[in-house]
Order: C-alpha cells, then structure tokens, then sequence
C-alpha cells in the first residue's frame, strides 16, 4: 500500500512554493501519494507561532536577513522564479486560501490553480488578496473563476479553511508548509523534503512486495 503525504499549506509563504515543486519529485521517486490541505498560517502563527510576528519587526535581524539569500538558493537549485519580496509582502491571504479551499474536494483542480496562484505571487508580483486577480488566475487554468469565487465566499468554505488550520495546530503544526507521513511523522519546510523522502523510502523497504 502506498504511504500518504498530506501537505498542508499557505499561498503567501516562498518557502511553501518551493515544497511544493519540489514534492511531485519525491512522490515520484518513493510511490507516494499527496492530498494538499489549505491553511491559514496567519492563524497557525496567531495560535502557536506569533514570535514570527516579531522577528519581521527587526531590520538588523541576520538570521532573516540571510534567509532571503538562501531563499534564492534554493529557488535557484529548484528551477523555480523567485521575483520577491514584492510590494504586497506580508501578503493577506484569506481570499487566496479561500479559494484553494473551495478546491480542495478536487485535488487536481486544486493544484492547478495553487501551481498558478503561486506564479502569480512570486514571479508576476500580483497580489495574493485580490479575487478579481484570484478569479482571473483560475480561469487562465480553466477553472469557473466566478464559480470558485463565490464558493469561497460561503460559510461552509470559510468553516473548511478554519477547521484545515485548526486541525493542523492540534497535531503540531507551527507554520507552512507542515507536511505529515501516514498520518503522525511531521516535518516542516522546503528543506525538511529529503527526511520526508528518507521517511517514505522506510515506508517502502517495509511494504511487502
């Protein structure tokens, strides 16, 4: 039987966009599975994290301000354009996480619009918290723009994104992305990918064959 990833994450973090590039790769390699998880992680760090909060108030902060650095690294290794921080940085993302979440019933639509939504925010510079460019960003994929919209404006969609972030919080969750391996093995972040793979691999070596 196949492990299962679960993924959850958050549009605005580039660390999360580079995860979630990079994963496909590692699924490949190991015969996983994945099902994406919406979060608000404004809530997650409201709840668990909110030093992250203060760090950002701090220009002469090194650690941050090497982190943009290693950031383009990595952007770099992974093929992936990394056109930030832009003007909308922090971004606001409940309108963006909103609309994922009104997607996640369907992974493959959810994927196409996450994959285009985070282009949009960290290549094109768009911002993250406007529905008119969420709906257009949708559509270029294919997706009912208007129709994931207004989904994402019901009360059962914005109960789905609160009980994603809640959940993720009470199984330990700090941030995005929080990945989980069958269910209670957590790792956090783009750089935590090779102990994933190591983890599904161990996975794999125990599944009869």
């Amino acid at each position: 039987m196949a492990s299962r990833v679960e993924f959850f994450f958050d549009l605005s973090s580039p660390w999360t966009c580079l995860a979630f590039h990079n994963l496909p790769g590692v699924l490949d390699r190991t015969a996983a599975t994945a099902v994406y998880r919406p979060i608000l992680v404004g809530g997650v760090f409201n709840a668990v994290n909110p030093a992250v909060y203060a760090a950002r108030e701090q220009a002469d902060n090194r650690r941050m301000q090497h982190g943009w650095k290693v950031l383009k690294d990595w952007a770099r290794l992974a093929g992936v354009p990394m056109n930030f921080p832009s003007q909308w940085h922090p971004a606001k993302s409940v309108q963006a996480m909103r609309f994922a979440a009104a997607l996640e019933d369907d992974q493959a639509a959810l994927l196409r619009f996450a994959r285009a939504a985070f282009a949009g925010y960290f290549d094109r510079q768009e911002n993250l918290d406007d529905p008119d460019v969420l709906q257009a960003t949708a559509d270029a994929e294919g997706l009912d723009g208007a129709a994931i919209r207004a989904a994402a404006g019901t009360d059962a969609i914005k109960a789905r994104l609160r009980a994603n972030t809640e959940e993720v919080v009470a199984r330990g969750g700090y941030g995005s992305p929080t990945i989980f391996v069958d269910g209670t093995d957590m790792y956090f972040g783009n750089d935590q990918l090779p102990l994933v793979e190591a983890a599904l691999k161990r996975q794999l070596s125990r599944t009869p064959s």
